[in-house]
């Protein structure tokens, strides 16, 4: 009787939280898979059309060069995303006078909401005026009267758009690698160095292999958000030049609320959670398998 009264106050106090949880998560996802199978307007519900926008979806050249799109912007950030995290983390976590100054320049990008580095970015990758191609002419890289139009190629815009991402975001992921290192044993430091280790032998056999669990979670917590990027494209380039980095999401976001097609809209978001679902999935299958092989 005890146990069951202690599982009601618990209840009790859950309560709250599970019903705004069904509100804003469950039952909007259940709508979704509802909508999916619909002719449905920002107005109303038209008709059923079962699986027509499925079957409309798998033939649909957009969606697929917008999926493309989508998984161009994960390879160019994921790794890289990674490397940097961790070069940052290294820097931050080695003792010196401007340890302190590392760790709040190398974060504070992160605090910037999306329109504001956005912005930044339009301003640093424009042409004439932009600070990328000004400091290009400073060291005379760049000839004086020439300019690179950063975001009028497609080429361009992807490294312009993949830089401004990798400024703005790195400080979470430098943070998680930090917190990391700090809880490697300095004893096995100084173990490897009295052994003769020099510091790629420590890093590739003691720094790297301590940091393999967080690093399988920042790859796939990157991937995911790297497939659902959206704001700091249609901020910058608009999905151009055309269309060339459009991203599903942008292409999700104008099907359903610029052509007014949301049963379609949420087809192509299952579609896109379904992915990221099974990415999930195998990551999950792999860790676990390598940790049983260990």
């Amino acid at each position: 009787m005890g146990k069951l009264r202690a599982d009601l106050v618990a209840l009790l106090f859950l309560l709250p939280f599970l019903v705004i949880y069904i509100l804003f998560t469950i039952w909007p996802i259940i709508k979704g898979v509802n909508m999916s199978f619909y002719k449905w307007t920002l107005i109303k519900k038209m008709k059923y059309v079962g699986w027509d926008n499925y079957s409309k979806m798998i033939h649909d050249k957009d969606m697929w060069a917008a999926l493309g799109h989508s998984l161009i912007f994960v390879v160019l950030t994921t790794p890289t995303m990674i490397i940097l995290a961790i070069a940052l983390a290294m820097i931050a976590n080695r003792k010196s006078r401007l340890q302190r100054f590392y760790r709040s320049v190398f974060f504070l990008p992160s605090v910037l909401s999306v329109a504001v580095a956005s912005f930044l970015g339009l301003f640093v990758f424009q042409p004439y005026t932009g600070l990328v191609n000004s400091a290009l002419h400073w060291i005379h890289l760049l000839p004086q009267n020439t300019e690179i139009f950063w975001l009028n190629e497609t080429n361009l815009s992807w490294i312009a758009i993949a830089l401004l991402t990798l400024w703005w975001t790195v400080g979470f992921n430098f943070i998680l690698y930090l917190s990391a290192m700090q809880e490697i044993p300095d004893e096995i430091y100084e173990a490897a160095r009295l052994d003769g280790a020099n510091d790629t032998q420590i890093f590739f056999r003691i720094t790297f292999p301590y940091l393999s669990p967080i690093t399988k979670t920042i790859t796939m917590l990157q991937i995911i958000a790297s497939f659902k990027v959206f704001m700091q494209i249609y901020i910058i380039t608009g999905g151009g030049p055309l269309d060339q980095t459009r991203p599903i999401i942008q292409l999700i976001y104008e099907t359903g609320f610029k052509k007014n097609d949301l049963g379609y809209a949420a087809t192509m978001s299952y579609m896109l959670f379904a992915i990221l679902l099974v990415l999930s999935v195998f990551q999950y299958w792999l860790n676990n398998r390598k940790g049983a092989q260990a």
